[in-house]
């Protein structure tokens, strides 16, 4: 059975990309490449923007993830006291604002790692985790591996990254 999903993902990398084949792999819980001892890499990403409640404030964070971004600068955006704030977050999320920011911040360098070539000290700056230490140090909370190994697992064959990406 495992060699039949392992052709499965390898003709849909071939066909039609690492990125869907990687999207696949996640929702069957299947490592893309197996070579032993490989941990399932699930992707958890956070909770989706809702039109209602604190939807427009996700969405608003989501596009400024690699600038600092406070519990303060999010409830203003929401108007509302970070008190209550911080409430309906966890409401709403079911986690704490600085969680939700991390995971969000992670879950986009795993998309870069998997497409790009781009250095890990550039991802840590697009992804707002600071300094190169700072990004591996989440990145490996979160993920349980390093920055490195993941992208060796997912990333396949990369074009070289252009500026900005």
């Amino acid at each position: 059975m495992a060699s039949g999903i392992d052709l499965c993902l390898h003709l849909l990398r071939r066909d039609h990309g690492t990125a869907v084949a990687n999207a696949v792999a996640r929702e069957i819980v299947a490592a893309p490449h197996r070579e032993g001892g490989q941990a399932q890499f699930i992707r958890r990403p956070p909770a989706p923007p809702s039109r209602t409640g604190l939807g427009p404030t996700l969405e608003w964070a989501l596009t400024r993830l690699d600038k600092p971004l406070t519990v303060g600068d999010l409830a203003a955006h929401a108007r509302r006291s970070s008190r209550t704030f911080v409430r309906s977050f966890a409401a709403e999320t079911g986690t704490t604002p600085i969680k939700w920011l991390n995971m969000a911040r992670v879950d986009r360098a795993r998309g870069l790692l998997e497409t790009t070539d781009a250095t890990i000290s550039h991802i840590s700056q697009v992804c707002g985790l600071g300094t190169p230490a700072n990004f591996r140090q989440h990145f490996r909370r979160t993920t349980g591996t390093t920055p490195s190994e993941y992208r060796q697992a997912f990333a396949g064959d990369l074009t070289p990254a252009r500026p900005g990406t």
